[in-house]
């Protein structure tokens, strides 16, 4: 067996066993074309023709289809459901826009197509597609009893979570915010996995190469780079919030707290860091606000969805035909609204996240 290299700067960290993502090869990024007329064929998921969404389907990629329809079989909660429809919406969107540019002769280096794989990679491993059986339980159908039944993976974690709610120092709308920013930082932690992980797997891949090309050889170690210098990014980010998490669950929250939501925390902690102008991150800083609001709208409704859920599953053997009925249609309008949001909410996150970026990359 091969070993495993660590990533960047990843001495020290005390986090789950890394992801061994042994995926299918079809599921390993945009697909290749098969014969004529089947389902990844050159029709369906080719740049050359435009792809359509096909009646009653979700997306315009077959394959993305075929992980949706997965997902349901799975038995997700609907707020899983709908996070994943939006991640996927995200991901299609970036695939599509991948073929504009292959068939226009960018992307020669193939980072474009490398960093779509990774994304799939990390959704695969956060919803469970990747047919792998962890520890992680599947999720409760009760966003109320998430603090009680979810497990946060780190015995880091989990101890100062366990501190906090016996501290006295937190009112029971503070140990929520808590929680939220506990699961994300655990999310933060499984994504830098899949991804060390898959790019210790693509350096092992390429050592294998017999004699490629000076060309091939430097494009190789440029993409390399800059997926360590990500990594060490995501694990510097990992440990600084990690540090911010202890602070918080020792001393409480203080009131100069700005924002609430840990996404939103997390955009703010790196905007001040970046090569912004000081007029620049105030108007970084006042669309973050609108973005915390669009994310609070989100939450709502994802609240909502679960109390439809839970309502409808009890009126479908309990209720008659009308009230079935009558929660159905509430339960899909709920459905829908929140994947909308679910979507706008990701695609905000990435506009704002790469406005970072570059400002970062400013600096160089």
């Amino acid at each position: 067996m091969a070993s495993r290299r660590r990533g960047p700067g990843s001495r020290g960290l005390l986090a789950p066993p890394l992801l061994l993502l042994l995926l299918p090869p079809l599921l390993l990024g945009p697909w290749p074309a098969a014969g004529h007329g089947g389902k990844y064929s050159r029709e369906k998921n080719e740049a050359e023709r435009p792809a359509k969404r096909e009646p009653g389907a979700e997306f315009r990629m077959e394959k993305l289809n075929q992980l949706w329809e997965k997902a349901q079989r799975l038995q997700l909660s609907p707020v899983e459901l709908s996070e994943l429809h939006a991640d996927l919406k995200i991901q299609e969107r970036g695939e599509l826009g991948w073929k504009k540019l292959k068939a226009e002769g960018l992307d020669e280096d193939g980072e474009k197509e490398a960093k779509l794989i990774r994304s799939l990679n990390v959704i695969l491993a956060k919803y469970r597609l990747d047919g792998r059986k962890d520890a992680r339980a599947i999720s409760s159908n009760s966003l109320n009893e998430g603090t009680e039944q979810d497990s946060l993976e780190d015995p880091r974690l989990e101890k100062l979570w366990h501190k906090a709610k016996t501290s006295g120092k937190f009112s029971r709308e503070e140990l929520d915010k808590l929680w939220r920013e506990l699961q994300h930082h655990r999310e933060k932690v499984r994504e830098y996995n899949v991804l060390l992980e898959t790019l210790s797997r693509t350096e092992e891949m390429q050592e294998n190469v017999i004699s490629p090309s000076d060309m091939s050889r430097v494009q190789e170690e440029a993409a390399l780079h800059s997926r360590h210098a990500d990594l060490k990014d995501r694990l510097r980010g990992i440990s600084q919030g990690y540090d911010r998490l202890r602070r918080v669950s020792h001393q409480g929250y203080g009131a100069e707290a700005e924002f609430e939501e840990p996404r939103v925390i997390d955009l703010w902690d790196l905007a001040r860091t970046a090569n912004f102008t000081e007029k620049e991150l105030e108007a970084f800083r006042e669309e973050l606000k609108h973005f915390e609001v669009k994310i609070e709208k989100h939450n709502h409704y994802q609240k909502q969805l679960e109390i439809s859920h839970q309502k409808l599953k009890h009126v479908e053997r309990f209720g008659d035909h009308e009230h079935v009925s009558r929660n159905k249609e509430r339960y899909a309008m709920l459905e829908e609204k929140t994947k909308e949001l679910g979507y706008k909410v990701k695609k905000h996150l990435q506009d704002l996240s790469g406005r970072i970026s570059r400002a970062r990359h400013n600096e160089l």
